[in-house]
């Protein structure tokens, strides 16, 4: 009778599918649920995405959405469009509780929910890393989310507004000045991309010449770029010099209040313009579980990608700290960096080694050599540094957009971005300050009080 009882348990268990939960919809959350969709029998799981926002960003784009290079809505994949066989919420997870197999959500409709899993995926995104520099909090502006990248253009494009318009030198000064904080591969795209895009426009406004314009870049470190080679990253320093641009290495910001900069050399001046890019920090919302973390707040892991000590638990991306089996032997606490090209990697065999779990198999290690780096500078410009070999100029850049287009999720996006790429070669740059998407109502409301 017992073994009678025990299988129609076993029978009652497996007539539900496994819950899967995946915490985060970015590279990470949507590939990973995309190939578990593709790899699933019917009626053997279901997967359910949480993420504040309704679409991926493939974040690499975001400068050439800011310069006017990409139209914006084409580096974002609509999860719902692309995650046909999965469950997506549009909420903010505020809470885990894995004793309880549960992830606390606030929806977008404003109410809590307690959502329960058999399997978690740990996909949660990083956030930008701020320092307590007086008035950056005030001034300062990202460039992590497609709303930061519209924002930063039409800020950008509407200061060239004004300081064609102004008479007050002092002020038409101010407007024209641009400072990026933060030398890294975003941070010196942006730069590159936006000067890129404002020398183009110029040729537009008859009263603001090239030389009035102050673009700006401050590092702390003594070097841009740390992904690719030092020779290149000077490389790199110089020919943005020659177009220029102001880099100040091995400096930092002091203070920026009322947009007055403040570097640590002594150097001051007034800017309407402040981009942060100065690096990324784990996800807050991972101190708010029960999973195991890191000296830097990531969620510790093997090299299959589960989480230590957790069953039926999983972590990949920026907030993970996944052992890099490349590295082991010259350090063997190496964790991968945390870059899109792990985080799509990773996300592959994630869902193989989830699948692979749930059929009672054993998951497989994840393995990459870094293969390298590209990075956009502009119309024709770029670096790259791939298998040990550096290009600059034409070849690096033609290398950047075939990397990052080959990257971007689905044939749709691909031509979009593809067909956008290809209109800019004939009509150049988009360089219009679309600033009242900033506040949609403000005509409606003078129309309502006259």
């Amino acid at each position: 009778m017992g073994s009678w009882c025990d299988h129609v348990c076993m029978a009652a268990v497996k007539s539900h599918p496994t819950r899967i939960v995946i915490v985060g919809g970015g590279y990470v959350g949507m590939y990973t649920a995309l190939g578990l969709q593709k790899k699933l029998r019917s009626g053997e799981a279901s997967v359910t995405v949480i993420d504040p926002q309704p679409h991926m960003t493939y974040q690499p784009f975001l400068p050439e959405a800011a310069a006017g290079s990409i139209e914006p809505r084409h580096v974002v994949a609509p999860l719902r469009k692309v995650l046909k066989r999965c469950h997506v919420v549009t909420g903010r997870v505020n809470k885990i509780e894995h004793s309880r197999k549960i992830v606390t959500a606030e929806l977008s409709d404003g109410h809590v929910e307690e959502i329960e899993y058999d399997v978690l995926v740990s996909a949660l995104g990083a956030i930008s890393r701020t320092l307590p520099i007086p008035g950056l909090a005030e001034v300062g502006i990202g460039m992590k989310t497609i709303g930061e990248a519209i924002y930063v253009r039409n800020h950008v494009l509407s200061r060239l507004d004004q300081a064609a318009s102004t008479n007050d030198a002092e002020l038409r000064k101010r407007l024209l000045s641009f400072v990026v904080i933060g030398g890294g591969f975003a941070g010196i795209e942006t730069l590159a991309e936006l000067e890129d895009m404002t020398r183009y426009a110029l040729k537009y406004y008859e009263g603001i010449k090239p030389e009035e314009m102050n673009w700006v870049l401050v590092e702390a470190a003594g070097r841009i770029m740390p992904e690719v080679s030092a020779k290149l990253g000077a490389w790199t320093v110089e020919a943005l010099e020659k177009r220029g641009i102001k880099m100040y290495l091995d400096t930092r910001v002091k203070s920026l209040e009322n947009g007055h900069v403040v570097l640590d050399d002594g150097t001051e001046f007034d800017s309407d313009t402040i981009i942060w890019t100065a690096g990324m920090k784990a996800n807050p919302v991972l101190r708010n579980t029960d999973l195991p973390l890191d000296e830097r707040g990531r969620v510790r892991c093997t090299a299959a990608m589960q989480v230590q000590g957790l069953d039926g638990v999983w972590a990949a991306g920026d907030c993970s700290a996944v052992p890099d089996l490349s590295r082991i032997e010259e350090d063997p606490t190496a964790t991968c960096v945390p870059n899109a090209q792990h985080a799509i990697r990773q996300s592959k065999l994630l869902a193989k080694n989830i699948v692979a779990s749930l059929r009672g198999q054993k998951p497989k290690d994840y393995f990459h050599k870094y293969l390298g780096s590209v990075a956009g500078l502009g119309l024709y410009k770029g670096v790259a540094d791939v298998f040990g070999l550096r290009f600059k100029g034409v070849p690096a850049w033609f290398m950047h957009r075939s990397y990052h287009v080959m990257f971007m999720p689905t044939v749709n996006r691909k031509l979009r971005v593809l067909m956008d790429w290809t209109q800019a070669l004939f009509y150049g740059r988009e360089i219009v300050a679309l600033g009242q998407i900033n506040d949609p109502k403000s005509d409606f409301d003078r129309a309502v009080q006259s």
